[in-house]
């Protein structure tokens, strides 16, 4: 008999109040959102207050900067993460439908694109006010797996971006007709990996403890860009490798394609949009600690 996890009974919505003709709805998605830059904001000042874990006991901003900042990086994120969303994995449906790209509400957000969203509006932020980049970065790289943690459980209560069919012991069965949907030949319940899990395991908590403790006793936030290049190579193989667990999305799978593979000039590359994406950031990541060891 095959062991499987049923679906825990968690609503999406933490809570619903009327207002008149709309409804005011909180839903744990955004309440990720919101604890993943308070979280990070207070982390980021506390780093700013101790100047003996920065380059010649300098941190690279004062503590009252650390706010504005955050303003510049919600917008990337929310900008970028969809943007991202509409050029990375839907580009035809949205040439189609211009009106719904910026519909942020009916889902559809991407990680890389957050990602250079926040890069564009932190490198313009530190250009503006003279600041060094690279360790501005530094900081928020420690940061980021908090909200990499929150967004995936999110994704998981959310039940989406579940993994392929498995019959592992802690495979979950997830509702809706799409999840049901399993390739023809499997019998039984059609169980999926819980590939959320492993991403807040793995991009949030392990890479999160990695480079608190690269900052925290190993002294890295002396050498400019070293956190924000492991960060980069730390998140870049975590996806990469859940991608392998992960159900691709749908617009990408066909018959000939079942897999999900992404085809491009006419040939398939064995690989997913996700480790498409991911492969620059591990050869960046890579690039910048190597450059920072060699300085330091």
């Amino acid at each position: 008999m095959q062991a499987i996890l049923p679906f825990p009974d968690i609503s999406p919505d933490i809570f619903s109040v009327p207002l008149g003709p709309v409804t005011l709805t909180l839903r744990w998605y955004a309440l990720a959102y919101i604890a993943g830059l308070v979280l990070a904001w207070r982390w980021v000042v506390t780093m700013m207050k101790r100047p003996a874990l920065w380059r010649d006991g300098v941190p690279p901003m004062a503590a009252k900067q650390v706010e504005e900042v955050l303003t510049w990086v919600i917008l990337g994120v929310v900008l970028g993460g969809r943007l991202g969303y509409v050029m990375f994995y839907q580009p035809g449906y949205y040439l189609a439908h211009p009106g719904e790209i910026l519909m942020i509400w009916q889902g559809g957000m991407s990680f890389h694109g957050g990602f250079l969203g926040v890069v564009v509006a932190g490198l313009l932020y530190c250009r503006r006010h003279g600041l060094a980049a690279i360790s501005v970065g530094d900081a928020f790289a420690v940061t980021a797996p908090i909200g990499l943690l929150l967004g995936r459980l999110a994704n998981f209560i959310n039940a989406e971006l579940w993994g392929r069919p498995s019959d592992l012991p802690w495979a979950v069965v997830f509702p809706g007709p799409h999840a049901a949907a399993c390739p023809s030949g499997w019998t039984g319940e059609c169980a999926r990996h819980p590939s959320q899990l492993y991403e807040a395991g793995l991009e949030g908590l392990v890479l999160g403890l990695v480079l608190a403790w690269l900052a925290y006793r190993r002294g890295w936030l002396g050498t400019p860009g070293a956190l924000t290049g492991v960060f980069l190579m730390g998140y870049g193989a975590a996806r990469a490798f859940v991608e392998i667990f992960r159900q691709a999305d749908p617009q990408f799978i066909t018959a000939a394609n079942p897999e999900g593979y992404r085809v491009f000039l006419g040939a398939g590359w064995g690989l997913t949009t996700g480790q498409l994406l991911s492969l620059p950031m591990l050869a960046i990541g890579l690039w910048l600690v190597i450059r920072a060891r060699r300085r330091a």
